[in-house]
């Protein structure tokens, strides 16, 4: 696929919803509810969101984060968000989609670039593998993010979005 497809799916083009959009109008409040049946809310699952979006990025840049041990250590314990708590996840949220944009218009070297991995199943590891990686697992999370606000009667967003 293209480096422009790859861009319009970080961004919620085509059958994608904006991602942007999905959070920007949720307050504080609504972001901290927990649904019956659903495990986290909507301010954990962007919290879970911005925690492989900054993972991703420093093996990019050449680091070396630990692995979590356990998928619930990339949400946070609590559902509770203060409102600032909930703007600074918002905020690096944007920073962090601006982040994969910069990265989807690398030259192919870079994109064909493999990255450090210190698990031991090997995967397709280049810089694209991990920006399409981000595009499924921000597609799923932001999935999510529609079910829970349709489930708290807070869809669709003040920019617009399908309701059907």
């Amino acid at each position: 696929m293209s480096q422009r497809a790859l861009t319009e799916l970080l961004r919620g083009k085509g059958a994608h919803a904006d991602p942007i959009a999905c959070v920007e109008d949720v307050s504080a409040e609504i972001a901290g509810r927990v649904v019956t049946g659903f495990p986290h809310s909507i301010g954990q699952i962007l919290f879970h969101m911005n925690y492989w979006m900054n993972y991703e990025l420093r093996r990019i840049r050449g680091e070396k984060p630990e692995y979590p041990e356990h998928s619930a250590e990339s949400f946070p314990a609590s559902a509770t968000l203060e409102a600032a708590e909930w703007d600074q996840l918002r905020r690096d949220f944007a920073w962090f989609l601006g982040e994969y944009d910069k990265l989807a218009q690398s030259s192919r070297d870079e994109l064909d670039r493999e990255l450090y991995s210190h698990r031991e199943v090997k995967t397709a590891n280049t810089v694209e593998a991990v920006l399409w990686q981000m595009v499924a697992h921000n597609s799923y999370h932001v999935g999510q993010i529609v079910m829970l606000r349709q489930a708290l009667g807070a869809w669709p967003p003040r920019g617009g979005g399908d309701s059907w």
